[in-house]
């Protein structure tokens, strides 16, 4: 895709306390067909870039009130302004530019400048606002896509998985002992699909800054006993051990007080907890799984353990990113790569991290450690 003058949609803001130096920009940019505001003053000059944000500023470094620098970091610092390229203009040394470099101005040029210099730089700088306009586009696409199609694809999965279970339940008549396997595993094989396409959904709406949180006081040590309770039977079969330990320190004498107690969405925080012990026990043969808790004034430290096959180093560093398996990367349980993904963006929405520590051979632990409620 390329970009030319006299490109009728680019329209630039000029920014001068000095009303000869506005009337020479409106002049020569005009005359190659741009669309040009005109400004004398760094307060007016942000009212209008929220009012109607140009494609680029043209920003003169000393004004009378704020100068060039702080408006440049005025614009930078407020989310509600996407990015606009701003080329400074100065008249002053070597300092002046990196300053201006280093509050968010992406070029500069100097006064007296050169008409074709001037005319270059608008080009580059408005090419450059054209592609990120364009890679933001297509962002935006591609997330109303996969939103819309896990969207189209939960119905006929939920309608299929309805009707799957009417059969196992024989409403529609006796199965043969034959059926009952395979009809067994397509629920199985369904249910999995859903829980992929649920989770898509819910990483395309944190990333499009469309995922609400419910925040209510939430005692990590039930949610996790409730998600235990649950898991134990697969962790049984398997002929493992699921331990559960608490540890509050000694200097906490009061649970109610001082306990596990985080504010932050209950059914969130459930799915990542139910998420890193289904794992530990899904990626582990030999052993057990050991869910740790301790709490202090500040945080609460959910660690869970296991004997499984651990995670070589290579693979650890990009373990949360979309798409990555979480297993060892020769190991074919290895899922869809989108749970650590989600679960790292929820356990971040509510101000928390999470650590990783493996050793190939060895097991896995994954430290998630939450900011603890006030009072």
């Amino acid at each position: 895709m390329s970009f030319t003058k006299s490109n009728q949609a680019d329209r630039i803001l000029a920014v001068d306390d000095v009303k000869d130096n506005l009337i020479i920009v409106e002049t020569l940019l005009e005359s190659e067909g741009y669309e040009i505001d005109l400004v004398s003053d760094g307060e007016t000059a942000i009212k209008k870039v929220l009012a109607s944000p140009p494609h680029l500023i043209l920003l003169d470094v000393m004004m009378p009130g704020i100068d060039g620098y702080e408006v440049t970091r005025r614009i930078r610092n407020n989310p509600e302004i996407k990015y606009i390229p701003i080329l400074l203009i100065t008249a002053f040394d070597e300092s002046s530019v990196v300053e201006g470099l280093d509050a968010g101005a992406d070029d500069f040029i100097r006064k007296p400048f050169d008409t074709e210099e001037l005319l270059a730089r608008v080009r580059s700088l408005l090419r450059l606002k054209h592609s990120i306009d364009d890679q933001q586009k297509m962002t935006e696409q591609r997330e109303d896509f996969v939103s819309r199609l896990t969207h189209d694809l939960r119905t006929p999965l939920v309608a299929a998985d309805r009707m799957l279970a009417l059969f196992q339940q024989e409403v529609f008549g006796k199965i043969p002992p034959e059926m009952k396997e395979p009809i067994a595993v397509m629920i199985r094989s369904n249910q999995n699909l859903m829980a992929m396409v649920n989770t898509l959904l819910e990483v395309y709406r944190f990333e499009a800054g469309k995922k609400t949180l419910t925040l209510s006081k939430c005692d990590v040590k039930e949610i996790v006993t409730e998600v235990i309770d649950e898991l134990n039977p697969i962790a049984i079969d398997k002929n493992l051990t699921l331990k559960f330990k608490t540890q509050e320190s000694n200097q906490l004498d009061n649970y109610e007080h001082y306990g596990a107690i985080v504010i932050g969405d209950r059914l969130e925080l459930r799915r990542v907890f139910n998420n890193f012990i289904a794992n530990a026990i899904k990626f582990t043969d030999i052993g057990g799984i050991e869910v740790n808790i301790t709490a202090d004034k500040s945080a609460v430290i959910v660690a869970v353990a296991d004997t499984g096959y651990g995670i070589a180093p290579e693979d650890q560093e990009t373990i949360f990113e979309r798409f990555r398996q979480g297993g060892n990367s020769k190991n074919n349980r290895s899922g869809s790569g989108l749970g650590l993904h989600l679960s790292q963006r929820i356990v971040e929405a509510h101000g928390g991290k999470i650590e990783l520590s493996s050793e190939v051979g060895k097991g896995s632990v994954f430290t998630i450690k939450l900011p603890k409620a006030k009072g």
